[in-house]
């Protein structure tokens, strides 16, 4: 199954309330939300994508837990980015002051903030151009490093601030460089 693009006209705007509240009616899609109000509907990821994404999420999680640098988020979580778009990442990282910057009540809704790091893992059925937009779509609004991770090709993006996109194949780890003091991620977990 494919991600669904519900256009929106200008004339109808959906509110950032409107938006949250669709989002918990509907928790068996995963929904974001476009710059331009448009609505992007994605079915659940299959068993494979799934217990990939789980390892990476895991991996970031032990890092955070033993640094306690910020804040680390799974592909359920959403984020109110800069231009206005609502995004969810298949894996993230905050740092804890910029976390502790915003209000209980951002906190608990989508977080009006860019993730620091972000990772995408691409899935069979998930559209490899629309994950470049989006990975770029992160560093517009202040992702300072962004994993785009893609399976079938074995082949990794690397996203940084101010610099293009590189593009490494078959890596065994990656590091997160700066970001990331320390991080190392295992890819024979994923290959």
């Amino acid at each position: 199954m494919t991600a669904f693009i519900l256009n929106n006209p200008e004339t109808a705007p959906i509110t950032d309330e409107q938006f949250y509240q669709l989002c918990i009616t509907n928790r068996e899609l995963k929904l974001e939300r476009t710059a331009k109000g448009d609505l992007i509907i994605m079915p659940p990821t299959g068993g494979e994508t799934s217990k990939f994404n789980s390892e990476v999420n895991l991996d970031l999680g032990l890092w955070n837990r033993q640094t306690k640098l910020g804040i680390t988020f799974d592909s359920s979580g959403g984020f109110k980015l800069p231009n206005g778009a609502e995004r969810s990442p298949d894996a993230a990282w905050i740092p804890l002051a910029k976390w502790e910057s915003l209000t209980p009540k951002q906190q608990e809704k989508f977080p009006p903030i860019c993730p620091d790091f972000v990772i995408e893992l691409r899935s069979p059925s998930d559209s490899l151009k629309l994950l470049q937009e989006k990975m770029q779509e992160y560093i517009e609004n202040g992702t300072r490093l962004g994993w785009l991770i893609n399976r079938k090709n074995r082949q990794v993006e690397i996203y940084r601030q101010g610099r293009e996109k590189e593009i490494l194949e078959n890596p065994t780890t990656l590091s997160g460089e700066d970001v990331l003091p320390g991080f190392v991620l295992n890819l024979s977990l994923i290959w």
